[in-house]
């Protein structure tokens, strides 16, 4: 597997990364059971949380170098990265100051004596990333672990080798020990090898289905707790009541957020037929203003996909949808420039045999569907083997609502994409995946609620 920096927006390659060694990964794991069992763990709370801390305020303090790395190596741009390092700043400091009342111990009614439980850590998680969100993704998982007391050991994706490095030194100047966080470079081979290793207690992936049922059954035969953060293809509803000013705005920011490469995108726009031309009509106009070019500047509208793999799989997508009965509204050609660049795309007339009915666009790709009235929507938006996001425009709050609890997703949002903050359940169900990451349930995966009993005294 080969971790290598280069640059989307114009194809070169910068720096490569070797793979560590089987011994080098022996060191690693020993180092972090090691921290976990002797060190790590035993810190007071107060103690742990200060380091995660620590580290927000470090990335709030660079975050020009951390957003620039973003850009330089998957392509998002430029404010769009500053506005992830702030994120991702928020999501340690909230497991900082939220983690003691998370984790403090909770009574238990009994006929006699005491009971209670007590959260505590379960040792060394292994953690697969992936490329798109390269430090939100990793401050998911790293502020309400290390808060907890468990160590981590992270296979980032291989497109962002300098920015898992730069989050490992992060916390390694935070105050964080050595083997509390390590960054690994590792071939799948060797990840299925950390995997069955006794001394890792919990696996965490954020990436595709493929990955996702690979690594589940690897923890699976390990007899792993895991959670898996897969794909999905949110759609995005626009009732006939709906404020189209609402609706084209936050239609316009679900798509082209990160280029359209994030896992709760808008990609399935279903309308109902007496709104569909009109939101269509301006949909497409604004569309067809986005401005591609370089991500480092700031009149950039639409940067690169990340690596040339993806440009050519979505331009693969695109091409079965036409063969198959999709019209083209807009787009659906690779840009005539250096880099890996698709136009902005607007697919309709997508059929159930249409191939691109069931499948993710993980790209600045729009797929319209129409629908006769409010039922129809939630029948197609739920007509899906993924149930991650959705979102829901209306006027009327009170049938926003009644739609919502009709979506089978992990989260639907009324008059707004859907999107993520730190006291925010993120997580999905059916192919989309399992468990749940950020707010008090992201620190709940994987901790021991230990029950402690006590017998009455005697008289």
């Amino acid at each position: 597997m080969t971790y290598a920096t280069i640059d989307p927006s114009n194809e070169q390659l910068l720096k490569e990364f070797p793979e560590h060694t089987d011994d080098q990964l022996e060191e690693f794991v020993a180092r972090s059971d090691e921290v976990y069992r002797t060190d790590w763990r035993l810190r007071p709370l107060a103690e742990r949380c200060a380091v995660v801390a620590k580290a927000a305020s470090i990335l709030r303090d660079r975050r020009e170098y951390f957003a620039r790395l973003v850009t330089l190596e998957m392509g998002k741009l430029l404010r769009e990265a500053r506005d992830e390092v702030d994120l991702s700043a928020d999501i340690l400091d909230y497991y900082a100051s939220h983690a003691e009342r998370f984790l403090a111990p909770k009574s238990l009614e009994v006929k006699d004596g005491e009971a209670w439980i007590e959260s505590t850590p379960v040792g060394v998680l292994f953690c697969i990333e992936p490329w798109n969100f390269p430090y939100y993704q990793l401050a998911r998982i790293a502020g309400p672990n290390l808060a907890l007391g468990n160590t981590l050991i992270v296979k980032h994706a291989p497109s962002v080798p300098q920015c898992a490095l730069a989050f490992e030194q992060l916390l390694l100047d935070a105050g964080a020990p050595a083997g509390a966080y390590t960054n690994v470079f590792v071939s799948n081979d060797q990840a299925a090898n950390i995997i069955a290793d006794p001394r890792i207690r919990g696996v965490a992936l954020t990436g595709s289905e493929r990955a996702g049922a690979a690594v589940a059954a690897e923890a699976g035969r390990a007899i792993k707790k895991s959670t898996m953060e897969l794909g999905g293809s949110d759609a995005f509803i626009v009732l006939d009541d709906a404020d189209m000013d609402v609706a084209i705005e936050w239609g316009m920011w679900g798509k082209l957020n990160n280029t359209g490469e994030c896992c709760i995108a808008a990609k399935r726009f279903i309308l109902d037929e007496k709104i569909a031309d009109t939101f269509v009509n301006r949909f497409k106009r604004k569309m067809e203003e986005i401005v591609p070019g370089d991500p480092m500047d700031e009149a950039t509208t639409l940067g690169p996909l990340c690596t040339e793999k993806a440009l050519f799989n979505v331009l693969d997508q695109i091409d079965t949808a036409t063969s198959n009965g999709a019209s083209v509204l807009l787009g659906g050609r690779r840009i005539n420039r250096p880099g890996y660049y698709l136009q902005a795309t607007i697919l309709a007339d997508i059929d159930m045999g249409n191939p691109a009915y069931y499948q993710e666009f993980f790209a600045p790709v729009a797929l319209i569907f129409r629908v006769k009235n409010e039922q129809e929507a939630i029948r197609l938006a739920n007509d899906s083997p993924f149930g991650l996001g959705g979102s829901v425009i209306t006027k009327d709050i009170e049938r926003g609502k009644r739609v919502a609890r009709q979506i089978e997703a992990g989260m639907v949002f009324v008059n707004k994409a859907t999107w993520t903050a730190p006291e925010l359940p993120f997580g999905g169900v059916k192919n989309s995946g399992y468990g749940r990451e950020l707010s008090e349930l992201g620190i709940g995966e994987f901790v021991n609620k230990k029950l402690i009993r006590v017998a009455p005294e005697k008289k």
